[in-house]
Parts: structure tokens; C-alpha cells; sequence
């Protein structure tokens, strides 16, 4: 809180909204100028309340956080405050009572001069970094487990489980409208409860380890549902029964795709503690991708074959389950029985 109020005003608003806490601290202006840089700069993050100051120490303070890695907005509406909201990441200039000369300096205008308003941008803000993270993370984790498949099939000299059309129907049918319809998630209940992000995490900070681990999944469900129904099964190898093994572990690895974006929604919640009716742009994306995709083996698209044997189409089907049931557990140890 920086105010031209006096500091007992100011810290007693600031206890009774729960802005200041044991520890914390309150500067006047004046305190401020007889501080040093360094003195200042090493209490800085203990401040809650600046009091009596003027737009001089409006920029003082920016410089401040800033030089702590801090993320600083900064808000104004005199003519004398336009330096600090040049200087901070985000100036915020009021668009009633702000002059001409603060709003051309600022980042974004307070359009009703409403703090409320702030806090909902950042909430938005928040939201949308959020789905960035929730649609590169599924992209990735998709992308670079059909890679490990088949270059582990590869390697090893066997008859690949998925065809190059097969991973390119996968990536831009299957894949494409759900990573999208992720970006459409609502902000979630906490989004305001998490403190800032650290500036210098990667937009997948803490996940790839659960990619790497969802690799050896990938290969050993799709990879080993492949290997049991062409290699494992005493009838003869035929091109048919090639073709039969590679409709599998493409209809496997489609359904397993549908399942895990579910739970690519949240970082602690599983599918089955989120409403799936707060995104229906995911709902319709993963119903039209599940259609489409059993369309392949009905027209034989991709060198596929409509499977005869219900046990084939159960197999498959229980194999995909993972992407609901275990990735979970993976990706976030969560409690996916945990209904509340």
C-alpha cells in the first residue's frame, strides 16, 4: 500500500484487511530518505505499508523490487507519477482521474479507476498462462511418446506399431482440437490463492520428469499391445494380422489421448473432481476426435481393418484406461479416488 496518508491511518487499513502480518513493516516517506539504497533494497520485501510519500519514492520502490526479481505493477494518476509506471513491468494509470501525460506512460488504463479491476486482470492473466502450460504440456507428452514408440521399435528392428499416417492423423485430428479446446478452460477456484510465479521457470516447470515417465508407459501399453497381437499370438504373420495389430495400437493410443486431456486440466485435481461441463469446447473437441477416429478402421484408412473379434476391441479399449486411471498418479501423485 503506498499512500499520502498518515502511517498510523494507513497501518491500521492495512491490519484490519489483512495486509500486514507479524513481521512486516511500514515506512513514512521520510524514513525513506534517510535509508540508503542498500538498506532499503535489504528490507524492501518486509514493507507493506509506505506512507507520507511522494511520486519520487513511487519510483524508488519500483527500482527496488525490480533489483529482487520481482514482477512490479505499479499504479498512478499524476503527472508526477509517470516515471514510476515507465519504470515498473506493468504501469497501471487510472482512466477517470488520470492525466494524459500518465496514461501515454502506462502499460494498461484503469478504464473505471476500480482496484477490483486489477485483481480480475490478473486472474485472466494467470488463466491464460495457465492453458498455455495445459496445452503445451499435453502436446508434448503426446508428440514425444509416439517419438520414443517408434524409434523404440525401431531400434530394436521390428515392424513399427503405428504408420506415418497413423501418427499424422494422431497429431493434427486427435490431438490438434483438444489441445485447443484446453485453452478455453475457466480460471480454476485457486488461481489467486498461489503466490507469483517465478519469472525464470520454463513454460513446462516441473513436468518434464512426468513426460519422460509417461514415455515408458506409452511403450509399454501401445508398444506392448502392438508386440502381444502380432508377435505373441500363434497365428501365422500375415500382412492381415500386421494390419489387425497396427489398428490396435492406433485405436489404443487414440482413446488413450482423449483420456489424458482430461487431466491435463489441472495441476492437482483429477478428471473426476473437475466439472467437464465448465469446458465444452473440450467435450465437443474430444467427442468429434473419438468419431472421427473410429471412422478410420471402418473405411480402412491408414492400412487399418474393422477388428471381427470383440475380445480385440475389449483389449483395446481396457488399454486405454491408463490415460485415465494411472497417468494421474504419474504426472502429479494425485489421489484420482479422492472425490473431494
Amino acid at each position: 500500500m503506498i499512500t499520502g496518508d498518515h502511517k498510523l491511518t494507513a497501518v491500521a487499513i492495512a491490519k484490519e484487511i489483512g495486509m500486514m502480518q507479524e513481521g512486516d513493516l511500514a515506512l513514512t516517506g521520510e524514513e525513506l530518505d534517510r535509508m540508503s539504497d542498500e538498506e532499503f533494497e535489504s528490507v524492501v520485501e518486509k514493507v507493506k505499508v509506505y506512507a507520507r510519500v511522494s511520486p519520487e519514492h513511487k519510483l524508488r520502490i519500483v527500482r527496488a523490487l525490480k533489483k529482487k526479481g520481482h514482477i512490479v505493477a505499479m499504479t498512478g494518476d499524476g503527472v508526477n507519477d509517470a516515471p514510476a509506471l515507465k519504470q515498473a513491468d506493468i504501469g497501471i494509470a487510472m482512466g477517470i482521474t488520470g492525466t494524459d501525460v500518465t496514461k501515454e506512460a502506462a502499460d494498461m488504463i484503469l478504464a473505471d479507476d476500480n482496484f477490483a479491476t486489477i485483481v480480475k486482470a490478473v486472474e485472466g492473466g494467470r488463466a491464460i498462462y495457465n492453458n498455455i502450460r495445459k496445452f503445451s504440456f499435453f502436446l508434448m507428452r503426446c508428440n514425444f511418446d509416439e517419438l520414443f514408440l517408434i524409434g523404440t521399435f525401431a531400434l530394436l528392428g521390428l515392424e513399427l506399431p503405428l504408420t506415418a499416417g497413423m501418427i499424422l492423423w494422431i497429431n493434427l485430428v486427435t490431438d490438434g482440437g483438444p489441445a485447443l479446446a484446453l485453452t478455453m478452460d475457466p480460471p480454476a477456484e485457486d488461481v489467486m490463492d498461489k503466490p507469483p510465479r517465478n519469472p525464470n521457470e520454463g513454460i513446462l516447470h516441473g513436468r518434464l520428469v512426468s513426460i519422460m515417465v509417461t514415455f515408458i508407459l506409452q511403450l509399454l501399453v501401445t508398444g506392448g499391445l502392438f508386440y502381444w497381437r502380432y508377435y505373441m499370438l500363434p497365428d501365422p504373420p500375415t500382412p492381415h494380422k500386421l494390419a489387425e495389430a497396427r489398428t490396435m495400437a492406433f485405436v489404443q493410443a487414440t482413446l488413450q489421448e482423449l483420456l489424458v486431456v482430461w487431466n491435463c486440466r489441472s495441476e492437482k485435481r483429477g478428471a473426476f473432481r473437475l466439472n467437464p461441463l465448465t469446458n465444452k469446447y473440450l467435450i465437443v473437441a474430444v467427442a468429434v476426435s473419438a468419431i472421427a477416429t473410429m471412422l478410420v478402421p471402418v473405411f480402412g484408412i491408414f492400412g487399418t481393418v474393422w477388428l471381427d473379434d470383440p475380445f480385440e476391441w475389449t483389449v483395446t479399449i481396457l488399454a486405454s484406461l491408463p490415460g485415465l486411471f494411472i497417468l494421474p498418479e504419474i504426472f502429479y501423485g494425485r489421489k484420482i479416488w479422492r472425490w473431494t
